[in-house]
């Protein structure tokens, strides 16, 4: 049983199913310079941590990727993936799409979050601020292109 809630301006953020992939490729692709391929999400379907935001006209306007992996510390929530799509932007679905991941992961053990993100994605790191990430430590070279990742972390605890 999907469960679903309304969001910014009617969307509504639920389990990704097959259908959405395409959709997700999408944006991913409009959003990354190094997009994931179709068969990364694939990968994903079925877990709760893979989650799509869905307009009200049906349209797939955003997405986020997440799991829990056991660790010696205890179980470790990864942020692996989150976008939305460039026309829509400033609305509020990013922040809903974090909130959602944020509680599944939280529901399915994690006792804290980690992620990583580009050094130059000021508006990715903003967002993950306002949500009580803090910078862990640099990541050199972590990306194709060269680009540095920070590590971010926050406990759900």
């Amino acid at each position: 049983m999907t469960i679903t809630r309304p969001d910014p301006d009617g969307v509504t953020i639920r389990r990704a199913e097959r259908a959405d992939v395409l959709a997700v490729v999408h944006i991913e692709s409009a959003s990354f310079d190094e997009p994931w391929p179709a068969n990364a999400f694939e990968a994903f379907l079925g877990e709760p941590g893979f989650v799509v935001a869905v307009d009200p006209d049906g349209p797939i306007v955003g997405y986020a990727v997440a799991d829990v992996t056991a660790t010696h510390g205890g179980p470790l929530g990864h942020l692996k993936d989150i976008a939305v799509h460039p026309d829509r932007r400033g609305e509020g679905i990013a922040t809903a799409l974090l909130e959602r991941v944020l509680f599944v992961l939280y529901r399915g053990g994690a006792g804290t979050v980690k992620l990583e993100v580009r050094e130059s994605n000021e508006p990715a790191i903003s967002l993950y601020r306002r949500f009580g990430f803090e910078s862990l430590r640099r990541t050199e070279g972590y990306y194709a292109d060269g680009e540095d990742a920070i590590v971010m972390i926050r406990d759900l605890r």
